[in-house]
């Protein structure tokens, strides 16, 4: 295990070093994205039509940030992630065609999707569920936000980010996922505890 401290936009050199296991913080700019964005921004794209952020580089977190509006300023209360599963249908396009480096988000995803971030350059980043207040401490400032008409958790919110993390490396560009492994895993394991007790 390697711990590292990375700042977006994210370099795929920087991201291929990276392997299943390995630590990461984050600085700078991130997006929050869910059902809703992949949707919105896919839908435009296809259309010809520009969305209004860069996402090439970029990290993703799927999130539905609770927020509050202050003096015409917006202020994170917290930053729960999303189960990252609901987005498998839509990650493979999304990262292939926006060129996202990194997805920030809990429970991992399918296969098809680790495929294209083997091919494109891209990982998955763990965070821990459940610690919406304490993931909200690495997140300074609110930058920005699009498509609010989305409701407040599913709009594309802009964040910058300050030591983000702990993060875990979960799938890389390598084809590995720290989720089969614990499957596989748990598998063998299993069969060892089968032989023993002579459940076969």
């Amino acid at each position: 295990m390697t711990e590292f401290s990375l700042s977006t936009p994210l370099d795929e050199a920087a991201i291929r070093q990276l392997n299943i296991g390995d630590v990461v913080y984050l600085n700078g700019t991130i997006f929050t994205g869910r059902d809703e964005v992949h949707i919105h921004a896919l839908k435009l794209l296809n259309e010809g039509k520009d969305i209004p952020v860069e996402l090439k580089d970029a990290a993703l977190f799927h999130c539905g940030p609770i927020m509050q509006k202050e003096h015409e300023k917006w202020h994170l209360v917290a930053a729960g992630p999303t189960t990252s599963s609901r987005m498998n249908s839509l990650e493979p396009e999304f990262i292939s065609k926006f060129g996202v480096r990194a997805i920030i988000g809990k429970g991992g995803m399918s296969k098809p999707t680790l495929d294209v971030m083997g091919d494109f350059g891209c990982v998955y980043l763990a965070i821990t569920g459940g610690a919406a207040l304490l993931a909200a401490k690495g997140i300074k400032n609110v930058l920005g936000v699009h498509w609010l008409d989305l409701g407040m958790p599913e709009a594309l919110w802009v964040l910058e980010s300050q030591n983000f993390g702990p993060l875990i490396v979960a799938m890389d560009s390598h084809g590995k996922s720290l989720y089969e492994k614990v499957r596989s895993d748990t598998e063998r394991n299993m069969e060892d505890v089968r032989k023993i007790l002579k459940l076969d």
